[in-house]
């Protein structure tokens, strides 16, 4: 799985990553895909023809892994329940941990990392607004497809609606099918402990986790498979984008930064700065203001009258008026 390094996406952070500017950050981010996510619900009628449409597109293509996927989990007790544990949390979980894992072990490829998975975030939130998808276990019986979710909610805290607890699936877009962002985050984790794993375990996590994911996403009837590949490829355009992005961040912040540079010297109190050639000529000042040149002397200045290594008598004569006269 050789892997080539994208443009701009390997540049060493010129400013020291601190893991209390990351966080709020990253909540940030998350907070504003999840206040999207649930916004952008769309209409309901909408949302099934878009799903009747993909699977008639699947059909056209002979793809047709969600059925006997969903029939296994659903006759299968032992492997549904660990697939809606594996859908409902593992997202929360690996990757968070890939994060905190380049940030203290890779903090040079870190904010590249960081910010095509954010990318593709907002890109994947798009794609919810612009196409709300109804998923293949909220259509219609007849399309025989099973909510494994819902038959498998004891075992779990979630209930009915998605993989939401208990008592808050009102709070979430079950509509936002397409594309999935789960195998799209997954592919993201997989690639970085691909890259940067060193071990054959990170190297097998690496294929295994998006791998399973994708697997999982359509077993429990909570995504097609087209779903599946657009989140693919919504991590793959993140990826061409995050070196513009990334440009574009650190010269919107170098423009802050001279703002904020030129309201702090403008302000009342701030000392203004000596230019670097003025250190230079204080110098060449003596004596208050007097400047000499070569060959030139101070005003009533004596020539010395002795060669070079004689010692001046010390006579009154001599030594002038203030001297003190030699003892006797």
């Amino acid at each position: 799985m050789p892997l080539t390094e994208t443009p701009g996406t390997e540049a060493a952070p010129r400013i020291r990553l601190r893991w209390w500017t990351e966080l709020p950050l990253i909540l940030l981010v998350y907070a504003c895909y999840s206040a999207g996510r649930l916004l952008a619900r769309g209409d309901v009628s909408t949302a099934v023809d878009h799903g009747l449409a993909i699977l008639r597109v699947e059909k056209f293509l002979y793809l047709n892994a969600e059925h006997p996927l969903n029939r296994l989990f659903t006759r299968e007790t032992w492997l549904g329940v660990p697939a809606d544990f594996w859908y409902a949390s593992l997202h929360y979980v690996v990757t968070p941990a890939v994060l905190i894992w380049l940030f203290r072990s890779h903090a040079v490829r870190y904010r590249a990392a960081r910010t095509w998975l954010m990318t593709s975030t907002f890109i994947g939130l798009i794609g919810f607004t612009l196409l709300p998808t109804c998923p293949p276990r909220l259509l219609s019986a007849n399309h025989g497809f099973v909510d494994t979710m819902a038959q498998y909610s004891s075992y779990g805290w979630w209930g009915g609606e998605a993989s939401a607890p208990r008592g808050l699936g009102g709070m979430t877009n079950q509509y936002a099918a397409m594309p999935s962002l789960h195998v799209g985050w997954a592919l993201w984790c997989g690639v970085m402990l691909w890259k940067y794993g060193r071990s054959p375990l990170t190297r097998t996590a690496a294929v295994l986790y998006p791998l399973i994911t994708t697997i999982v996403v359509m077993g429990t009837a909570n995504h097609y498979f087209l779903d599946a590949v657009a989140g693919a490829a919504v991590m793959g355009v993140g990826l061409l984008l995050t070196p513009y992005v990334m440009r574009t961040a650190q010269r919107a912040g170098a423009l802050l930064r001279a703002r904020v540079a030129g309201l702090t010297a403008g302000s009342p109190g701030a000392s203004t700065p000596v230019p670097a050639g003025s250190r230079g000529a204080s110098a060449s000042i003596v004596s208050g203001g007097c400047q000499t040149s070569a060959g030139e002397h101070f005003p009533r200045q004596r020539e010395s009258r002795f060669p070079d290594g004689a010692e001046p008598s010390a006579s009154p004569a001599e030594a002038g008026d203030g001297a003190p006269a030699p003892a006797r």
